[in-house]
């Protein structure tokens, strides 16, 4: 069987369009393996292609969760990481990483959604309390809502 990629690139080379159909048979594995193959060729759009196949195909994969997750903030759709991400972290529960919550905190950063942001990483604080990037971003959107020097409890 030829893997994901080269279909997707195939697919591309001869103008042909692919529906979710034309990949169904591989597994969510097979797709994040494709769309970091094809992100890693600058072949983004086939990678976005690629990942709004597999959420059609597999809502609720943690592959596809987590890898178009990180396509959503590649491309800056920060309303849609956001969204990714708290389904990723739902089914991690707490074994959702500290490299999730910062990107969660970020996506809701930019997504200028500040307070959301701040309880975000006190949230994550809680797991992982001596964290530096985490206790950065905690200060820095301390001072952005006006909060001054918070104390974390």
């Amino acid at each position: 069987m030829q893997n994901l990629a080269q279909v997707m690139i195939s697919f591309a080379e001869n103008g042909q369009a692919f529906s979710a159909m034309h990949v169904s048979h591989y597994s969510p594995h097979d797709f994040r393996i494709a769309i970091q193959a094809l992100m890693g060729e600058n072949r983004d759009a086939l990678a976005y292609a690629l990942g709004d196949a597999g959420l059609a195909l597999y809502p609720e994969s943690e592959d596809i969760l987590a890898i178009t997750s990180l396509l959503a903030v590649v491309r800056e759709d920060w309303p849609q990481a956001v969204d990714l991400l708290r389904q990723l972290m739902e089914m991690q529960g707490s074994d959702s990483t500290v490299f999730t919550h910062s990107m969660l905190i970020r996506s809701l950063r930019c997504n200028l959604d500040l307070a959301e942001a701040f309880e975000a990483c006190g949230v994550a604080l809680a797991i992982y309390p001596e964290h530096p990037e985490l206790l950065k971003e905690y200060e820095a959107l301390a001072e952005a809502l006006g909060l001054g020097a918070v104390s974390r409890m």
